[in-house]
């Protein structure tokens, strides 16, 4: 996949090595090993010894270093640490004793790559299939924000790959869109916007990912997405899907951030190059903004440079023909005394609207003799 080699950082996926099983039971047979035992951990309690009279246990304890336990049956659940620092899981005993949270770094390394290997697998390859049958396994009270050592989850992997199905699966599951990874603050979006998936974003956005969380270096996935842009070469045919791309992608995350209204009127601009913004006057009466000159219609930038003057309509008080055939409107201005005749393409639709809407409430076309008379 080319597009993981923007940053070949970001396409690693560190997991322990796949168990190689001496039988099929070497699960069953696994002690839960502490990687520094302590003189009264975890021994052995045989199998013999086990009473299956003993009352139920409870649902399930939290791991006690000071008490002893007997094998491990399996795992099965998992959950991350706050702040996604790692992991615990929930170890089914073999003997009668509750199923415990223990965390990863007390159980033996191949006993969690057992459980784990499925889950990355299946992200790695962005396999919705086997995720979903994952999640939906009822033995199996899998954490879908489980983290590997980078604290990165599924989620910022089927992302990068460009997985619309995956994502969708994850966020219906219950996954942080916005979870920040350990290794560098990346979000779902980042990885999207690094990796060039428009569709990936757009799915992120849908199911509630912020495109204003900011990563460790500052950079929202807006910004990230403009400075591999920047970093495209221009003019070069191989090149030109990846800048289509990146071009969809900053797209569909301005949409997110800025909530578009119409201009009436531009005022100052500053800047150049990427940096060059206009002061503009919103139409629906909002405070005066400094614009990004790409967000801003090319007519009215164009009307702007060439030095053309705006003024404020209040109201439609007649229409006509044009010599042309063209609908023309008598427009009274808020301050110009005199009303003058436009063509529809200079004149609000809203204010179009309006006077069409009275004059149908009302059964009147004012008529243009009238008006002059």
């Amino acid at each position: 996949m080319d597009a993981l080699f923007v940053n070949p950082s970001l396409s690693r996926l560190k997991l322990s090595p796949k168990l190689t099983l001496s039988s099929p039971l070497s699960l069953s047979s696994q002690p839960l090993r502490l990687r520094n035992p302590h003189p009264l951990n975890l021994s052995i309690a045989p199998l013999e010894n086990q009473q299956p009279s003993s009352p139920p246990p409870p649902e399930f304890q939290v791991y006690d270093e000071g008490e002893s336990y007997g094998e491990v049956n399996k795992i099965i659940g998992s959950r991350a640490l706050q702040g996604g620092t790692g992991m615990e899981y929930l170890i089914e005993w073999k003997d009668n004793h509750a199923p415990t949270w223990v965390p990863s770094d007390y159980i033996a390394k191949d006993v969690v790559a057992e459980y784990d290997t499925p889950w990355w697998t299946a992200a790695k390859k962005a396999d919705d299939a086997a995720l979903k049958q994952l999640i939906d396994s009822v033995d199996d009270d899998r954490d879908v924000d489980a983290v590997d050592s980078d604290g990165r989850t599924a989620l910022l992997f089927v992302a990068g790959l460009g997985s619309e199905p995956c994502v969708r699966l994850l966020a219906e599951a219950g996954a942080d869109v916005n979870h920040r990874d350990s290794s560098g603050g990346l979000t779902a979006l980042h990885m999207a916007a690094g990796y060039v998936k428009p569709g990936v974003a757009k799915v992120l956005i849908e199911y509630g990912a912020d495109p204003e969380v900011e990563d460790e270096r500052g950079r929202t996935p807006l910004d990230l997405a403009r400075e591999v842009l920047r970093s495209t070469p221009k003019g070069n045919a191989m090149q030109f899907a990846r800048r289509l791309g990146l071009e969809n992608v900053i797209k569909v995350l301005e949409e997110a951030i800025f909530e578009y209204a119409e201009v009436q009127e531009i005022l100052e601009k500053r800047g150049k190059g990427d940096n060059l913004e206009y002061l503009v006057m919103w139409k629906d009466g909002e405070d005066n903004e400094w614009v990004n000159a790409r967000l801003i219609g090319e007519d009215l930038v164009n009307d702007f440079e060439a030095g053309l003057e705006y003024a404020v309509a209040e109201c439609i008080v007649g229409r006509r023909d044009g010599e042309d055939g063209k609908k023309e409107y008598l427009v009274k201005w808020s301050d110009i005394e005199e009303a003058t005749w436009e063509p529809e393409e200079n004149v609000d639709p809203d204010l179009i609207k309006e006077f069409d809407e009275v004059g149908q409430r009302d059964g009147l076309r004012n008529d243009v003799e009238a008006q002059l008379k």
